[in-house]
Formats: C-alpha cells, structure tokens, sequence
C-alpha cells in the first residue's frame, strides 16, 4: 500500500484528446496524481465510445474546457491502492463508469444517487478536479487515478473490452428498468436500435419482461430478436402502432436526437411511463397532455445511475453473461471513429484497446 503524502506528487502519462472543438484528436500527455490514502490506480484495459465523448469534444453542449480528454467507460486492472483502501487489492478487474466524485453529503448523495447529487457530480471528464485543479481527464489514457467510492469491481467471467459500455450505455438502461420495478411478465418497450436500445433490450430480457422494439427500419427485426426482443413495431407504420395502444408498461426512449415522442405515448398502459434516456434538449413538437391525462401516463427522464445500482448492474450482467456488441478499435483510430458514429455506423459500440497508445 502507499503512504500519503501532504503534497500531491503526479505523473505524466499518454492520453488523446482534442485542443479545442474543431481539432482532431492527437496524442498527448496529461497529469494524474500519485494514489492518496483513499485512492485507486488502473491501468486503462479498455474504454468505450459514447456520442458525449463527441459531443464534448465538438462543445456541442457548450462549456467544453480544453484540452479535452473523453471516455467514461472505463476498464482496467488495479496497479496502485492508498493505505486506507479496503474494498479492492493490486491485480483486482476494476471499472470506472460516468463519474469520479460528488458531494457525498446531500440529499441525493445519501440515498447512493450521486448521480443527481444537487451541487452537482464530478464527471469522469470535463469536470473540475477537486484534487489537482483544473479539469479531469478521461479514459482516452494509459492510467486513472480515482477515490476509491466510485471504482466498480468487474466481474471475471465477462469479456473485458465488451464490459467497457457497460459503465454508460448498461447503467443508462438499468437504471430507469429498476427504479420502475421492472419484473417478469412485464412489458416493456424500447425505442431505437443503438449502443443504448441493445443494452435496454437484453437487461429487460434478462429481468423477464416481453420485450418490444419499436423501430423505423424494418430490416433490424432479425437483429433485435437476435438480442432478445420478443416483437417489433415498426414505427412509422400506423396500423402496427395501433395494435400496441395500451400494451405497455414502460417504454425506454433512447433516440439521440429531437423527435415526436406524442407518438408513442397510446402505446402506455394506464399509469405507464415513457423515459427519455438518449435525447438532451427541448421536444419538438411539444407534448400532448390529453393521452396523458386521460390515462395517468407519464413522461420522464433518466441519467446513468448511482455507484451502488451500477455495481448492482455489473454484478447482474456477471450472473447473466451480459455484455455489449461492440466494435474493438486502435487509439489511433478514434477520428474515424467519430465520423463513422455520426453515420450510425456501428454495431453497437466502439471500444478503444488501450494497449494501442502504449505502443
């Protein structure tokens, strides 16, 4: 173990990121700190690709800070740990999802919902740095350094590389699956065939619900039911969607972009919810509140989930061998990467080896 030391000492190790939104990613070196008391080093296996990497990068969302370094979805093995660690050991299969840090002591906090802690969590990457300053820095690197309360412990039987999405695009799914007590027999529906329509669609299947895609491309039938999906609605075809008024509990919208989400709202049986997980912004056009009313439906919103519910998820994927479809890349070919995401084309998620930057 190591001793902690009043000034913080740091390294500097390889990374890629962006100097500012219209740059391409190149190689370049970032600070981590040397471990403290409570805190864990991994030597970054994998890390997957989520669209808020490009979307920060490109400042899409505005208040990009520079240099910036993405990936949240993180996996790696254990080289370092402070002397006050208890829940982890030097070799252990770690992870490091959305965030590195929150208040710890407000309302959310604690009820293990850091992901709403009020003042605000700390992101993996551009975030601010409570240890260093300035800005964290994410996955795109050799090595992370992160206190000890939000690393996750990876099950051994799961594939490393496929486990990475997990940490975003798997807890992004679960999360709203388990806080509507999703169980067997019930029926959910997801709309969208992505990185987070094909995770949302073998948890739900897994927790044994009759599991739906609702769809605009007929020809991703045989890859949805492949995944798990009982059935699929082709969305823009309305005597198909007039077959599924009222027939579902939960509809888990992960389309990334402004759409009419009106549309789908008949398909929710009384008291359903429809929760918007992929699109950030404002709906176009705006919401129809008689579907709602008429019927006790609700429309809501979900953000990743806390430390505790996404070790729960890992813990679940373990027992039921769940982990992403993914698309293994070299670093250096992450730009590529990026032009190909914009295009959808992917199946269903690009992950980074690590090992690439470290040649």
């Amino acid at each position: 173990m190591l001793n902690t030391s009043k000034e913080m000492e740091t390294n500097n190790v390889k990374a890629f990121g962006a100097e500012n939104r219209d740059a391409s990613l190149k190689q370049m070196k970032i600070q981590r700190r040397e471990p403290s008391a409570n805190d864990i080093e991994i030597d970054i296996l994998y890390c997957g690709v989520c669209h808020s990497d490009l979307h920060t990068v490109r400042n899409d969302w505005g208040g990009s800070i520079y240099p910036a370094v993405p990936g949240h979805e993180i996996v790696g093995r254990i080289t370092k740990i402070g002397n006050s660690v208890s829940k982890f050991k030097v070799g252990d299969l770690a992870a490091v999802g959305c965030m590195v840090d929150s208040c710890g002591q407000c309302s959310s906090c604690t009820q293990d919902l850091e992901q709403y802690c009020v003042p605000g969590f700390t992101g993996t990457y551009n975030g601010k740095d409570r240890h260093l300053g300035g800005q964290t820095f994410g996955g795109y690197s050799e090595k992370v350094v992160v206190d000890e309360r939000f690393v996750l412990r990876v099950p051994e039987n799961l594939d490393p590389a496929a486990a990475a999405p997990l940490l975003c695009a798997g807890i992004t799914t679960w999360s709203p699956l388990r806080h509507w007590k999703v169980k067997k027999g019930d029926k959910v529906a997801v709309v969208g065939l992505g990185g987070l329509g094909h995770m949302a669609i073998k948890l739900a299947k897994a927790l044994g619900a009759h599991v739906t895609l609702f769809s605009r491309s007929p020809e991703k039938e045989k890859d949805a039911k492949a995944l798990g999906a009982d059935a699929i609605v082709i969305s823009t075809d309305k005597q198909q969607m007039s077959s599924v008024n009222a027939a579902f509990d939960l509809i888990i919208d992960t389309v990334p972009y402004v759409h009419d989400v009106n549309e789908y709202i008949p398909a929710l049986n009384i008291n359903g919810t429809i929760v918007l997980v992929g699109y950030l912004g404002p709906l176009e056009p705006m919401l129809n509140t008689v579907p709602m009313i008429l019927g006790r439906k609700s429309v809501a919103g979900s953000v990743i989930g806390g430390i505790a519910e996404t070790q729960e998820m890992l813990d679940f994927c373990g027992k039921h061998n769940i982990v992403s479809e993914i698309e293994l890349i070299k670093m250096q070919d992450i730009n590529e990467a990026y032009e190909r995401m914009l295009k959808s084309d992917v199946r269903y998620r690009f992950v980074i080896d690590m090992e690439s930057l470290k040649t």
